[in-house]
Formats: structure tokens, C-alpha cells, sequence
């Protein structure tokens, strides 16, 4: 279920952003600025998983308290005022720090989009334009975990395939790629304060139900 709903997520990025990709071709080095970006969560992911650290860090409280501090973190970047975009000033530099920081989303609680949309904001690159990176970083870690799940599953001979997988696929690409197409046009007319209230009423509740 798990390996069907990051498939979902990624056709539908892939579909969404398929001008941008098809863009790759001629633009070879957005495309590898995307890959740079993409090896460090990769990498670290990969790690945690080997020494069952990932596990580890599964619990209500983790999850509840970094719910609300990477709540506050994409307040604080949302107020960046000076605004960058994709095509000028998104370098080697730029992405690999944003790749650094992606890092994060591996704790449980901390969205990758969340985090690497307060990233881009912090490089001061405009909220349409932090979403359009977020998402297009998406596309190598999906296909990474994707694979990696899928190729565990063989070693495993556990490759069964039921109603279940295919209904967790469909939504999740339905879910998704609505999710893309209305948050973008949201942030082209209002700030991120929303989700910023909805990430801290959300951490609050899971540490009052934790700490009970």
C-alpha cells in the first residue's frame, strides 16, 4: 500500500509537470540541479533504513512537536519579501542547500513539501516559484523510494498485486494532482498562514493525545 500510494503521487507529479520535464531535455541543467538536490535525502534515507534508525524516531511525540516547530519555520520563511524565480536563480548553490535541508523531512512529522517549500522561501524565491521546486525535487525521491520498495519486495517474493494496490494508486494520483493544481493557484493569490495554523492546532492535539 505504502509502494501504490508513492506511485500515485508520482504520475501525478509527472503528469502535472510534464511541460517542465519534456523542458529537461533542453534544459539539462535544471534537470541536474533536480538529481544534486536529491542525493542527500537519498543517501541519508537510505542509511537510516539499513541501521533501522527510521523506526526509531515513529512516535506520537516526535511527530506532534515537529509538526509545530516546522509550522513555525514555514511562518517565518513565508515573510521573506523579496522574490527570485526558478529560471534566473536557481543554481548548484542554491540547490544543494535546499537538498541539505530536505534532509529533515526523513523525521517523522516534517513534510517534505513543507520543508523544502520553507527552504526555497528562505532563499527568497517567490511561493509559486518554492512550489514548483518543491515538487520537481519530489520527482527523484519518489522514484527512488519507489524503486527501492519494489526491489525489496522481489528479494522478498512478495510481489502480489490486488484490487487494494490498484485503488490506493488511483487515489492517490487523483488526491495528488489536485492538491498540486489548487495549492498552486491558492499561493498565487494568498500567503501560507493557513497551513501554518493547521500544522500547529494538528502538532497540538497529537502531543495532547500523546501526553495524556
Amino acid at each position: 500500500i505504502d509502494i501504490s500510494l508513492h506511485i500515485g503521487s508520482l504520475i501525478a507529479v509527472l503528469i502535472y509537470f510534464r511541460d517542465d520535464l519534456i523542458n529537461f531535455i533542453k534544459n539539462k541543467s535544471l534537470f541536474l540541479k533536480i538529481i544534486v538536490s536529491a542525493i542527500p535525502i537519498m543517501i541519508v534515507g537510505y542509511l537510516l533504513v539499513k541501521l533501522n534508525l527510521i523506526d526509531r524516531l515513529r512516535n506520537f511525540q516526535v511527530i506532534g512537536w515537529m509538526t509545530i516547530i516546522f509550522g513555525v519555520f514555514l511562518y517565518i520563511a513565508d515573510k521573506r519579501q523579496i522574490e527570485k524565480n526558478i529560471n534566473q536563480h536557481f543554481n548548484y548553490k542554491t540547490a544543494i542547500l535546499i537538498g541539505l535541508i530536505q534532509v529533515l523531512a526523513l523525521i517523522p512529522g516534517v513534510s517534505r513539501s513543507g520543508i523544502t517549500i520553507s527552504a526555497a522561501r528562505i532563499f527568497e524565491f517567490k511561493r509559486e516559484d518554492s512550489l514548483k521546486i518543491s515538487f520537481l525535487l519530489s520527482i527523484p525521491t519518489l522514484f527512488s523510494v519507489s524503486f527501492f520498495n519494489i526491489f525489496n519486495l522481489y528479494q522478498s517474493n512478495n510481489l502480489s498485486f490486488s484490487f487494494t494496490n490498484i485503488l490506493a494508486i488511483i487515489m492517490s494520483f487523483v488526491f495528488s494532482y489536485l492538491t498540486i493544481k489548487y495549492f498552486i493557484s491558492y499561493v498565487k493569490k494568498f500567503d501560507l498562514k493557513l497551513f501554518v495554523y493547521y500544522r500547529i492546532i494538528l502538532g497540538t492535539s497529537i502531543l495532547i493525545i500523546a501526553y495524556l
